[in-house]
């Protein structure tokens, strides 16, 4: 009796040891078929919950091998906007774990997103300067939660931004398109020892042909990043801009090409830059316009030909920024003083200007910037009698 009840004991053991994992098997395979489904409702539930706005995911992909997970068909739009265009489209986003980064101790993603679209509607958008800025707050936040791990490594293919003004008429619609941008090492996993230790790349299309260059580098892991950033937009035909340029100041232009720079600098929550635009080989007053519009066209092109620098047909302003972030604005005397420069003196080069570096933000009389300021300055030194001697 004792032994049949030892042998029934061992085939319950038996029995045991291929039950037990063969649950543990089909409990996985369950998981995994739902996990999509859990993870939408979550990404669902995260977006349902920014107030203000409304949105949505269409689908996910999970792919476990490589630790990473596909959002398809995500938006966003103002609970309250008056048109059905979204605000935030992003047709495919790959969030995945950064491999490379595991041997440097790190885990982190990074981040692929194909075609997304950024479309500010201005009546949508409309609202109280304290509303927008938290709703704002909101939706980004949200969208960083979806994200389980930082982020590291971040790149757009085929990006769109757009402003757009329907109450104008015709309907303002400006655009960046075709835009490619890359950001690496946001979380500082590599180079741990520089000042700036992420770098930023971007180039695009605008409306009017242009070409968009950006690039330069960041610390975002301060509360305010730090950064050193240049920007130019090119060659934009200015008669694509007649609708904004009417609605907003009332004027027409038959030909012209415009160039918008800017440099910026920020170290420690202190801001230093400077933007500036070009318009050259302008010409206003259309045969189709009416005698009320020439008048005032006219009016505007007597004082164009007045501040322009005459050797090469070009009007530009610059208007230099600088000053605690919270109260960052443009010094007027000073943009004007540039104009008359520009048209009596010295015509501005077609272009960055090179003129703003990262320690040009630095507070004066801090010691701490002042060491960081007399080090990065011989560094910078020691770079160019380096590049003297090699040419």
């Amino acid at each position: 009796m004792k032994k049949t009840n030892q042998n029934s004991s061992r085939k319950f053991y038996k029995k045991k040891r291929f039950i037990v994992p063969m649950i543990l098997i089909v409990g996985l395979i369950i998981f995994r078929i739902f996990l999509p489904t859990i993870v939408k409702n979550y990404v669902n539930k995260i977006l349902a919950d920014i107030p203000s706005y409304y949105g949505q995911v269409e689908d996910i992909d999970i792919a476990l091998i490589r630790g990473a997970y596909v959002i398809k068909g995500l938006y966003l739009n103002k609970v309250n906007a008056k048109t059905q265009v979204p605000f935030l489209t992003f047709p495919k986003t790959d969030i995945s774990v950064e491999w490379r980064a595991l041997f440097s101790g790190k885990i982190v993603s990074e981040i692929y997103m194909t075609n997304p679209e950024i479309i500010y509607v201005q009546e949508d958008m409309a609202g109280t300067v304290s509303d927008s800025t938290t709703t704002e707050a909101d939706w980004t936040k949200a969208l960083t939660d979806i994200v389980p791990l930082d982020i590291n490594h971040f790149e757009i293919t085929n990006g769109k931004l757009a402003f757009v003004s329907t109450d104008a008429e015709p309907t303002i619609d400006l655009q960046i398109y075709d835009l490619n941008l890359v950001a690496d090492n946001l979380r500082n996993v590599k180079a741990k020892e520089r000042t700036l230790p992420s770098s930023i790349f971007a180039e695009g299309n605008s409306i009017g042909s242009g070409k968009l260059s950006m690039k330069g580098n960041v610390n975002i892991i301060k509360e305010i990043p730090d950064m050193d950033i240049a920007l130019s937009l090119e060659n934009i035909d200015v008669t694509a801009l007649n609708d904004f340029s009417n609605h907003y100041a009332k004027v027409d232009f038959e030909k012209g090409n415009l160039g918008l720079f800017t440099e910026i600098a920020i170290a420690d929550g202190y801001l230093k830059g400077y933007v500036k635009t070009l318009l050259e080989d302008s010409k206003f007053i259309g045969k189709e316009d009416n005698f009320g519009e020439k008048l005032w066209e006219g009016f505007v092109g007597f004082f164009r030909f007045i501040l322009k620098n005459q050797k090469t047909d070009t009007i530009a302003v610059k208007a230099p920024l600088e000053g605690d972030l919270s109260k960052v604005g443009t010094e007027i005397w000073s943009t004007i003083g540039s104009i008359f420069s520009n048209a009596f003196i010295n015509a501005f080069k077609d272009g960055v200007d090179g003129e703003v570096e990262y320690e040009d933000a630095f507070v004066e009389g801090n010691e701490e910037d002042d060491l960081k300021w007399w080090q990065l300055r011989k560094k910078r030194q020691q770079k160019k009698e380096k590049e003297n001697e090699e040419n």
